[in-house]
């Protein structure tokens, strides 16, 4: 702690982009000491595997022998699955169907010993549900050919708005931080997370992933969101691309639309653009190879680690370069992944290494 303690002091004369390698490993040390709550909506990713056995009769279609099939948590449920791997004590807030997908998230965090009385079984609902078919030669590596979706046919029952609203009250209080993760299927909503903020009069850090409703989470209280760029063109309704002026008119007028302290946006491949209010603006590059293997739930892996950071105490810039070093690690990995809290201190370390040599 004392090695964050001389950073502060000397930030005035560093770079705006600048950072202490050594400082962040500091911040995810102190991961396992923090209690974040993650409110949002569960998804189920499944994958199936199968290889290419030969082209149909009936159909100019190949034919997959099915090998087997995969079900990892995903959604608001990877972001989770995130914080337990980061070391954190998670206490997850949702809504699942009562049905096999449902059963088997409840399942995956029971047995990572995650609390689960936060996640609750709705009679009649869809479980959202995300299968990705792979396909492959024998002994090759499956490439995805197909996804299937399956979502809920109806909304969120009222009942159970009101049972999550009071799991979030109930928890709030003892949270470092609250992670919202909006992927559009009613558990999270802009109404109940500021009635959250405001009457809890909480001061702790709270970051929102919201897939579809950005704008529906202004002047709400939210610390800082982290939307993926396809997600700012299409609230801005333009196409950015390599328009690096048309980031920055997109960008700061987000964050000033929606108040926030800072504005994380990811880019795939050209990394990172962190938004500050007064004009402040650092483009981060990818951390590691730009050729990702996989970016499925990249931006989950970002949101917990993102959140974790400023749970700790670290600035918006710092956390922004530990969740960047984190999403680097998990694109390479295939299928929705996570990052665990030795890989991450393994790769700030090496590059603190790198930077010293």
């Amino acid at each position: 702690m004392k090695r964050v303690a001389k950073k502060r002091l000397a930030e005035k004369h560093a770079p705006s982009s600048s950072v202490d390698l050594l400082a962040l490993a500091d911040y995810v040390e102190q991961f396992s000491s923090k209690t974040v709550i993650l409110f949002g909506d569960f998804v189920a990713d499944e994958f199936q595997f199968g290889e290419i056995s030969r082209v149909s009769r009936e159909a100019p279609v190949l034919i997959l022998r099915h090998r087997e099939t995969h079900l990892v948590p995903g959604g608001g449920a990877n972001a989770a699955n995130n914080f337990a791997a980061l070391g954190t004590r998670v206490f997850p807030i949702s809504a699942v169907g009562d049905d096999p997908a449902g059963d088997a998230l409840v399942a995956y965090f029971r047995n990572k010993r995650v609390d689960v009385s936060g996640i609750l079984r709705v009679k009649d609902w869809t479980t959202p549900t995300k299968t990705r078919i792979l396909a492959g030669w024998a002994h090759t590596v499956g490439q995805q050919v197909l996804r299937v979706d399956r979502e809920p046919h109806s909304s969120m029952p009222e009942a159970i708005q009101k049972k999550l609203w009071a799991k979030l009250r109930a928890k709030l209080r003892s949270a470092h931080a609250l992670a919202v993760s909006d992927y559009g299927f009613g558990v999270a909503t802009p109404a109940v997370v500021r009635q959250a903020i405001s009457e809890q009069k909480i001061a702790a850090p709270v970051t929102l992933d919201a897939r579809h409703n950005l704008r529906a989470y202004a002047k709400v209280g939210i610390t800082s969101a982290t939307p993926n760029e396809a997600e700012l063109e299409a609230l801005h309704h333009v196409s950015i691309g390599q328009n690096l002026s048309e980031l920055s008119r997109c960008g700061a007028a987000t964050l000033a639309e929606m108040k926030l302290r800072a504005l994380l946006v990811t880019r795939g491949r050209h990394g990172m653009t962190l938004f500050e209010p007064a004009g402040r603006q650092t483009q981060i590059p990818v951390h590691g190879s730009d050729q990702a293997v996989d970016v499925t739930g990249a931006g989950d892996t970002v949101l917990a680690t993102y959140t974790l950071a400023l749970a700790c105490g670290a600035s918006p810039l710092e956390a922004a370069h530990i969740a960047n070093i984190a999403g680097g690690l998990v694109v390479m990995k295939r299928g929705t992944a996570t990052v665990t809290r030795d890989e991450l201190l393994t790769a700030i370390r090496h590059q603190a290494g790198g930077a010293a040599s």
